[in-house]
């Protein structure tokens, strides 16, 4: 809810802006010898930036700032004089005699000045691309000796290559400060900065301040993030650095992809701390994260010695060895005393008989009274605060390396635990407490060993149930099943269970409407439940069904021999009279069409998910392809035919059309095309030839399915007469493929160059010729990331006329009748 209000104040608050500066007369630098107006910018060189007059929002003042140029949203990164405002339209900045950047108000005051301390013989303006403003020496050969930048006195908004902190050696800090208000940009209530205190060499920790109170910590530095921000880890992102030593202490980020454009802005209304990415398509500032995320990170929620738990109720905990200074007001919720130790306070000489208790996953207490080491390692650290009667805790100053000492004293403020990330702390208490930790270990390890030993009896039980009724089951269906057709539904080789009709009868409920699960081509599906509770899916081949005896053995004896993970399990087949059963492992997820088809269910396919999907579904092809016994071509590739298990992982199902090759067989033909409009390749729909790179082309059908949620077959009656492929081809070439992308999936994606890089994959597979088109193991490794993507051929199949419509059979039909295949029939599978 934060991230919404925050957005739409964002929203709200650049559109309130009135840009005045109508006149276009751009200068790319400024010299002794010229000058800005109202009507004149300065831009960078790249367009990126732009530095002129304007007005906020219903204020008529005026203002020098920086702004980006290309964004339709006026977002200001940096004003000049945000707290002397210009009253009318007389503002000027030019180069006074000292060589000093100075913008001039009425009657020529001085409004604000660069107070540069070294004189430039050849005093030069630039605003550099990365929007920083800088004046230098245009004698001086080293275009980066700065006199004077921007960057060094930021305003509410830190954008790429900005240091946020301190330079000691010029005793420079670099915070931010919310703007006042919609309408005035002077410093306002909140800033954020690094907090130091050189004197007592506190470990230094970024801050929001409410005036001069503390509202928020990120926690300090800790070699691999902020401890009490976990969620500032490697991302697709940005870079970043926290610099700590004697000259310098800052924080930094750097983007990795430069056409993405993302700030950091201090937020007055909202009094957050956001980092803010730039969404092209939506023309919209979308939070990317912000702080504070929730109550436990408001400063001192809990008070002293205690711990913020936010996924606990209450959320305030005493720390281990402490207690509530006051039971009463801690019990009615009113926690800021904060609690105080168990046992009283040992004096100096018994305190050497302390220890330390490890608390992890934690942001680190407030820094204000610490003492540091950086070269100290953690045993050590442990030793100079237990000879320190006043240490209260002790950590690593760097968990990286496991070196670096801090030591605390006092009270410990503003601890919150993280259920992952954080970090390690030893916290000082008396012997006794020691004793009763240790306990307290012994009881819960017995504790747990007799648990361990108690699951492995019982499961040991289980399993000896679950042997004993399977072969009891069996030995019921060995005896039963009389009129099964062994030679039918069982080679030699395969050991495959076979059931009665009986037992599918009353494990379905007799077919019972209720226990049906969906209907495909070739019969309906129902959900059945044994007697000891294993559940299953029942195939039932309709007696209208195109598929018969052949297709149906077809089945039973290929998928019983494949073994992979993203391939359908068949557990057992029965043949009585005219009925005729596969029985599978059951599916809780039903089907990937389900799902991707449908805008309300799609939403629960996020893209990681999908990706996750699209990367199964190539597994298991490539392990029919190349990796199994046979060489197998599925044929019928399609969303219906893919299932999903309780995880949401792929299975590939439906082998009834599917045929295997030799080892050395590359290619095969047909005179009976069978399969589903909208996923046949090509060479197989008209010329009945058939191969890996057939199901390849289905692939690549289903690979845009899943990216765009658009159906292959009929897309082009709401598309101007194109088909999802030429609508994605189409796409590609105008650089404009993200469009392709399902509106659902723009939250769950976090770079979109992995969904491009898919529809570029899907575009390589449904080229006309299968030649061109990639074979599944270098799909694999394509989704992977890991080699360079070609250029793909015109695809198949671009318009309605190169479709012929899978509903007008005739039009195909005529087509083969023509060609020299005048003995060839096609059966057509319907959708599941």
């Amino acid at each position: 809810m934060m991230g919404i209000c925050s957005l739409m104040f964002i929203v709200c608050f650049f559109n309130s802006f009135s840009f005045l500066v109508t006149s276009s007369t751009v200068v790319d630098s400024i010299r002794p010898s010229n000058f800005m107006r109202e009507n004149t910018t300065l831009v960078s060189k790249e367009g990126n930036f732009e530095l002129g007059f304007f007005s906020p929002g219903n204020s008529k003042n005026r203002y020098l700032g920086i702004w980006y140029k290309n964004i339709p949203v006026q977002t200001f990164i940096w004003v000049a004089n945000r707290c002397k405002p210009i009253n009318d339209s007389s503002g000027s900045l030019t180069i006074n005699d000292k060589g000093e950047l100075v913008l001039l108000g009425q009657n020529q005051s001085v409004m604000w000045s660069t107070n540069s301390l070294k004189p430039a013989q050849q005093p030069l303006v630039q605003l550099l691309d990365n929007g920083n403003l800088v004046l230098r020496d245009e004698k001086d050969e080293n275009t980066e000796n700065y006199l004077w930048e921007s960057f060094d006195y930021p305003t509410d908004t830190t954008v790429p290559g900005m240091k946020l902190g301190w330079d000691l050696r010029r005793n420079l800090t670099r915070r931010l400060a919310a703007w006042k208000s919609f309408d005035d940009p002077c410093n306002g209530d909140f800033t954020y900065g690094i907090e130091l205190n050189q004197q007592q060499h506190t470990y230094p920790e970024p801050m929001i301040l409410k005036g001069s109170s503390k509202f928020y910590r990120t926690g300090p530095w800790n070699g691999i993030s902020f401890s009490g921000s976990p969620d500032l880890r490697p991302n697709p992102l940005f870079d970043y650095a926290f610099v700590y030593n004697d000259d310098e202490v800052y924080y930094i980020y750097y983007l990795k992809d430069k056409s993405v454009i993302s700030r950091i802005v201090m937020n007055q209304t909202t009094s957050v701390r956001q980092r803010m990415v730039w969404i092209q398509a939506e023309r919209i500032w979308k939070p990317y994260n912000s702080v504070p995320r929730d109550q436990c990170d408001n400063y001192g929620f809990c008070g002293p010695n205690s711990e913020c738990v936010i996924t606990n109720n209450p959320v305030c905990q005493c720390l281990k060895g402490f207690k509530p200074k006051d039971e009463e007001n801690w019990k009615a919720m009113y926690w800021s005393e904060g609690c105080v130790r168990d046992s009283p306070p040992n004096n100096c000489h018994e305190k050497a008989k302390d220890g330390f208790l490890r608390f992890s996953g934690l942001k680190v207490p407030d820094t204000q009274y610490t003492w540091v080491n950086k070269s100290v390692n953690l045993r050590e650290c442990r030793a100079n605060c237990l000879s320190n009667c006043s240490c209260t805790a002790y950590t690593n100053s760097d968990i990286k390396q496991g070196i670096g000492c801090v030591l605390w004293f006092g009270d410990l403020f503003d601890i919150r635990q993280f259920s992952s990330g954080g970090q390690d702390l030893f916290i000082r208490v008396s012997a006794s407490e020691i004793e009763k930790a240790r306990v307290g270990r012994k009881v819960k390890k017995a504790v747990l060993v007799l648990a361990i030993i108690v699951a492995l009896v019982g499961g040991l039980i289980l399993v000896g149930f679950y042997i004993r009724r399977r072969h009891n089951l069996f030995e019921e269906n060995a005896e039963t099943n009389v009129i099964i057709n062994r030679d039918e539904c069982q080679e030699d080789d395969l050991e495959l269970p076979l059931f009665s009709l009986h037992t599918i009868r009353t494990a379905t409920n007799n077919f019972s409407q209720n226990s049906k699960l969906g209907e495909g081509g070739f019969g309906p599906v129902y959900r059945g439940m044994l007697e000891g509770g294993q559940e299953f899916a029942v195939k039932r081949l309709s007696m209208w069904s195109g598929q018969g005896d052949n297709e149906f053995k077809n089945e039973v004896k290929l998928i019983a021999r494949l073994q992979h993970r993203n391939l359908v399990k068949i557990l057992g087949c029965c043949i009585q009279g005219h009925e005729k059963l596969l029985i599978y492992e059951y599916m809780p997820n039903k089907s990937l069409d389900y799902f991707i088809f449908d805008q309300r269910q799609g939403r629960m396919l996020d893209w990681p998910k999908r990706f996750q999907i699209i990367c199964g579904i190539a597994k298991g092809l490539l392990y029919l392809h190349h990796d199994s016994r046979l060489r197998i071509i599925h044929r019928d590739l399609k969303a219906s035919n893919v299932l999903l298990d309780e995880e949401m992982n792929p299975k590939i199902s439906d082998f009834g059309l599917a045929r295997t090759f030799g080892g050395d067989q590359l290619e095969g033909n047909t005179s009976k095309v069978v399969g589903t409009y909208g996923y046949m390749a090509p060479e197989y729909a008209f010329d009945g030839l058939f191969s890996i790179k057939s199901d390849v082309f289905s692939f690549g059908i289903l690979l845009l399915e899943i990216i765009s949620g658009k159906r292959s077959r009929g897309y082009y009656y709401e598309n101007n007469g194109l088909t999802l492929i030429g609508f994605a081809w189409t796409l590609m070439k105008e650089g404009k493929a993200n469009k392709l992308i399902d509106k659902c999936l723009r939250d769950s994606y976090e770079n979109s160059e992995e969904a491009l890089r898919c529809i570029h994959i899907g575009l390589l597979c449904v080229q006309q010729s299968p030649i061109d088109r990639p074979n599944m193991s270098s799909v694999v490794v394509m989704l992977s990331g890991e080699s360079v993507l070609p250029q793909p051929k015109p695809p198949g199949y671009f318009s309605e006329t190169d479709m012929l419509e899978g509903d007008d059979q005739s039009g195909l039909r005529k087509f083969l009748s023509s060609s020299s295949k005048c003995d060839m029939t096609i059966s057509v599978v319907g959708p599941r």
